[in-house]
Formats: structure tokens, C-alpha cells, sequence
């Protein structure tokens, strides 16, 4: 591709999609890279009620990266599915190297996000996909009129531990903590539902089962005492969801960029990293709220910036 774009943007979450939608609405040529669907960890999110300007009965992170990628695309970004392989960050124009191709271009907004981190239990990668997932609009079908277990206690767990009611016979919280992170309103949805129960002071240490999960070895992190969950005979298995943080999807930029312990990119105010020209939005970039909303004014401020140098 011998097209030198004013700004490339990995990633078409809120974050790259609201990058893509301000740059192309300041009149710059965009390229929007994206190895897989719209959206990120957001497109598979059952409810959604707190983003501005949704739709007021609440709706689907599907709905909104819909109506999102629809308004991107109105103001001419380039879409290209690929995955990026390596990249130049030298000089004026920056390159990327795909599997498919080389694309260049004088700017790029990173907005990789991130990925679910794993429960961190003996024998997890056994049971991926086997009784573990971490995703449960995705997945909570498979566990109808099952027991279903659920690792973490931020948002995103007590939400996903709502939504797998609507499936499961029983859904069970379990949290290192005795108390839980999730925000007031989340917590006391969950503590009103007769379905969902909770294990304080616990983490899953490990699973196993006859080719299917279908047991977790708990251990209360305060007295050390472990205890045995079986699956129901009638049953035969037991479901295990995780949701015990995020991995920045950074590994690309390792020794490029500056970041923190975590893999997380610096930037200043303006998204702009520690390479001149390169900029970061949402999920992946050092940041202590991590919301639809800041990834889209992340990548708002970024293109507006960007904007500013290219006019």
C-alpha cells in the first residue's frame, strides 16, 4: 500500500472509533486497523446504562459499537482487517507491518485496549472453553440449569454474575476480598438477586475434571482453609467464569514505548506517548477509570490534537 494517511488507528473500539470519527470529521485521511470485530470487550457486554446519549432503557454493547462504527465510517475512514506484526516508529512517516501489508502514515493512535487476565488457577488452560470462560454473554448458554461460579468483585464481574442468572440455576461470587469493588448501584442489584450467592475471602486455586470441568479447589486467603466444589452428579459439570482484571494488549510495543509495571502506556494530557507522533487511547493507556466514556474522549482528545498539527 503506497498511501501515506494522515493518522492510522489500531483498534476499533470506543476508543479508535471515536479517533477514527474526529480525525475524518477534521477532514484527515484515516486508515482504521482492526485484527478482529468492532468493538473490543465492549461488543460483548450484555447492559450497558452509563454511557451519555445511549439508549435510555439501556442497551447492548453490540448496539452501541454498531451505531458507533456506523458514524466512523460516515466521514470516510479506511477499514482494513489485519493483524500488525512489527512496528517503525521512525521519522516523520510511521509504518506498520501486517500480515497482509505495510501501511503507512504521518500519525497513529494506538487503541489496542486490552484482554481478560487469567483466574491464575492450577489446570486453568485445561478447561478453557471445557466449563471456563471469560466472557458471559458469549458463552452463559452453554451453562443453562447449571451451577456457575464467578472469580473477581469489580464491575464487571457482578454485572456478568447478573446477566448468568438468566441462565444458570445458581450463580456464586467468589472474591479475595469481604467486601466487593463493584460501584453501590451493581452491588445492590447483586445482593437483592436469590440466584447469586457469595465466597468471601476466597480464590479458586484449582480446577479439574474428567475432560470437562467439573470441580474447584477453594482456598480462603485469610485462614488457608480449603474447600472442595463438586459438580452435581446429576449435572456433570460446573461452570467457572473470570473476571479478575485486564492485560493491556502492548506486547507489540515493549522497548518502543514508555509504560508502567503493569504494561500499560504512558501518554500526557494530550494521548501523546514517549514517541513524537504516536498517541494512545482507552483500555491500554495508563489511566485509573476505565469506562466507554473515557476511551471515547481518549480518542476524541487524541484525533483533535492530531488535527491540530495535520491543518
Amino acid at each position: 500500500m503506497n498511501m501515506i494517511y494522515d493518522v492510522m488507528i489500531l483498534g476499533a473500539g470506543p476508543a479508535g472509533l471515536s479517533a477514527a470519527l474526529y480525525a475524518g470529521r477534521s477532514g484527515l485521511s484515516v486508515l482504521l486497523i482492526e485484527k478482529g470485530a468492532d468493538g473490543g470487550q465492549i461488543a460483548v457486554t450484555d447492559e450497558i446504562e452509563n454511557y451519555p446519549g445511549q439508549m435510555p432503557e439501556g442497551e447492548s454493547g453490540a448496539s452501541l459499537i454498531k451505531r458507533m462504527s456506523a458514524q466512523a465510517e460516515r466521514f470516510g475512514s479506511v477499514r482494513v482487517r489485519d493483524q500488525i506484526q512489527s512496528v517503525d516508529f521512525n521519522g516523520e512517516v510511521k509504518k506498520l507491518q501486517g500480515e497482509k501489508e505495510i501501511y503507512q502514515g504521518r500519525y497513529v493512535i494506538i487503541a489496542a485496549g486490552a484482554h481478560a487476565r487469567p483466574i491464575g488457577c492450577e489446570g486453568e488452560d485445561k478447561y478453557r472453553g471445557s466449563g471456563i470462560s471469560y466472557c458471559a454473554t458469549c458463552d452463559a448458554n452453554f451453562f443453562r440449569d447449571l451451577e456457575v461460579y464467578v472469580a473477581g468483585g469489580g464491575d464487571a464481574a457482578v454485572e456478568e454474575a447478573i446477566y448468568l442468572t438468566r441462565f444458570a440455576r445458581k450463580v456464586t461470587i467468589i472474591h479475595r476480598r469481604d467486601k466487593l469493588r463493584a460501584v453501590k448501584a451493581i452491588q445492590e442489584r447483586a445482593f437483592s438477586n436469590p440466584k447469586i450467592d457469595f465466597l468471601w475471602d476466597s480464590v479458586v486455586e484449582e480446577v479439574h475434571g474428567a475432560g470437562i470441568l467439573q470441580g474447584l479447589t477453594v482456598r480462603n486467603v485469610k485462614t488457608g482453609e480449603k474447600k472442595q466444589i463438586e459438580a452435581d452428579p446429576k449435572d456433570g459439570m460446573i461452570g467457572l467464569f473470570g473476571f479478575v482484571g485486564n492485560i493491556p494488549n502492548s506486547a507489540l510495543f515493549q522497548g518502543i514505548l514508555d509504560m508502567d509495571e503493569n504494561g500499560y502506556i504512558r501518554a500526557d494530557e494530550e494521548m501523546q506517548t514517549s514517541v513524537t507522533g504516536v498517541y494512545v487511547a482507552g483500555d491500554i493507556r495508563v489511566k485509573s477509570v476505565r469506562q466507554v466514556v473515557t476511551a471515547a474522549a481518549d480518542g476524541a482528545i487524541a484525533a483533535v490534537h492530531i488535527s491540530g498539527k495535520c491543518n
